[in-house]
């Protein structure tokens, strides 16, 4: 009996073993297949100028000539660089929107909001980044749709050229931008870069400065706001350390007994649609 059983497991273990071979041998023998079915059609070809149909040695480096091809043929190599720097402003494109629009000013007040009510992930922050991201597209939709109606369609329709349809593109985002940004950001970096001087007009602040500045602007106006939203949640937390103090009840964390009732007031007051009225209202 304990032969027949070593039999067996001795059988179960070379069966997948003799597979696993077999597959291995089979997919070596389509590799191998498939190269020579390159090479050779590869040899049969037009390369530096060699007639039709003449068979080369492709090991030769003078018949050797660096080519892309693509669907729409051959490319040659600062098309292929292009489209890699196209692909690079693509991936990175999403972080500079969201700091050229009112993503900023938002997301930081809804946590300033979180954070004075004490509630540590509630709202989550996939709830506070999506609430962030609609209110944004509310904010920014006409903006939207004047570089649409200014940049993209012309240039789709091949009316402007790219540099004329970057540059109408980029004119309201701009005008966005000096409305919500301080004067004296902007005297900052000028300063910084030594172009005080040679300012007349908003059109001559350049767009590495304006970014900056309005950076900072939106950074500023969202923690001012965020003060003000803490003020009545301080008063709750002194009035109730206060209380527990003439009780005795020193132990007791005070943020304990508090937080239900800055959630209480925040619930009586309607306090979210008093926040996010007024932090849209502060870009109109």
């Amino acid at each position: 009996m304990r032969k027949n059983k070593r039999a067996i497991i001795l059988i179960c273990k070379v069966i997948p073993l003799c597979l696993v071979l077999c597959i291995l041998t089979f997919f070596s023998d389509a590799m191998v297949y498939a190269a020579k079915g390159v090479s050779s059609n590869a040899n049969v070809n037009e390369i530096g100028g060699s007639t039709k149909g003449e068979v080369q040695d492709p090991d030769d480096p003078e018949n050797f000539e660096f080519n892309i091809t693509t669907n729409a043929g051959t490319s040659s190599l600062s098309a292929t660089l292009q489209m890699v720097l196209v692909l690079t402003v693509l991936s990175i494109a999403p972080s500079i929107l969201i700091m050229l629009t009112s993503f900023t000013r938002i997301i930081v007040v809804l946590h300033f909001v979180r954070s004075a009510l004490g509630t540590q992930t509630t709202p989550p922050n996939q709830v506070l980044v999506g609430l962030a991201l609609f209110l944004t597209l509310f904010i920014m939709s006409p903006v939207i749709n004047q570089v649409n109606k200014d940049c993209v369609q012309p240039f789709q329709k091949g009316e402007i050229k790219q540099e004329e349809a970057l540059n109408a593109g980029l004119k309201p985002i701009r005008e966005f931008m000096f409305k919500q940004t301080n004067r004296s950001d902007i005297k900052l970096f000028l300063e910084i870069e030594g172009k005080n001087a040679e300012i007349t007009s908003k059109e001559d602040i350049p767009t590495m400065v304006l970014i900056p500045s309005f950076m900072i602007s939106e950074l500023r106006t969202a923690f001012i706001i965020g003060f003000l939203i803490y003020l009545p949640f301080i008063v709750i937390d002194m009035i109730v350390s206060s209380t527990l103090m003439s009780m005795g009840m020193m132990m007791l964390p005070p943020t304990t007994i508090s937080m239900p009732f800055k959630i209480l007031l925040f619930v009586l007051a309607d306090g979210w649609n008093l926040i996010i009225g007024q932090l849209v209202k502060t870009f109109y």
